[in-house]
């Protein structure tokens, strides 16, 4: 059995990073499976269910703000995709992971560059965890009013910097990312 696994949010200044890991059941194909960032949000939320109900196996798992400043973004991608390999049941027996990476663990595995828009069980992965994440800061909106994270996501928008600067970091913001290593330099 193979596993897809992808992450989602690497670049936002705000909220975990997320990985998802997919093994695909080649009795139940799903059409459409693509990169999350190539499909609308409408969409990416229709195959998430989709997938949710045919995959033989699938998890999401994340690495927090904290883990992100103690490790940076790259280890503490690598880290959610361990954690979301591991709770996987049943267990592959192949990981394929998107990007030209892999976490340091026992699976056999291997890196596939742009694995997002080639392999159908990472295009899955990039599915669940994009829309968790999207979900997570949609949330974060609501529990930190006037940041715009229902919109941006934490990406750094114009919207967001202004806010950051106006009302200031929060305990979701990565205090590691230069944005807001800057703005607490000067507050």
């Amino acid at each position: 059995m193979i596993a897809g696994v992808d992450e989602a949010g690497r670049g936002p200044l705000a909220g975990d990073v997320v990985a998802a890991a997919v093994i695909l059941d080649p009795q139940r194909p799903i059409d459409g499976l693509r990169d999350s960032k190539k499909l609308s949000a409408r969409r990416r939320e229709e195959l998430a269910q989709v997938i949710r109900e045919r995959a033989l196996a699938w998890s999401i798992a994340s690495a927090s703000v904290p883990e992100i400043d103690a490790l940076n973004i790259l280890q503490a991608s690598l880290l959610a995709m361990h954690r979301a390999v591991r709770a996987l049941q049943p267990q592959p027996g192949y990981v394929l992971v998107d990007g030209n990476r892999l976490p340091r663990w026992h699976y056999a595995s291997q890196p596939v560059v742009h694995g997002d828009d080639r392999v159908p069980a990472i295009a899955a992965a990039s599915i669940l965890a994009k829309v968790h994440r999207d979900g997570e800061l949609v949330a974060l909106d609501t529990r930190y009013p006037g940041y715009g994270f229902a919109s941006h996501k934490g990406y750094p928008t114009a919207a967001h910097l202004q806010a950051l600067r106006t009302l200031g970091v929060t305990p979701i913001h990565r205090r590691s990312f230069a944005p807001v290593k800057k703005i607490l330099a000067v507050s």
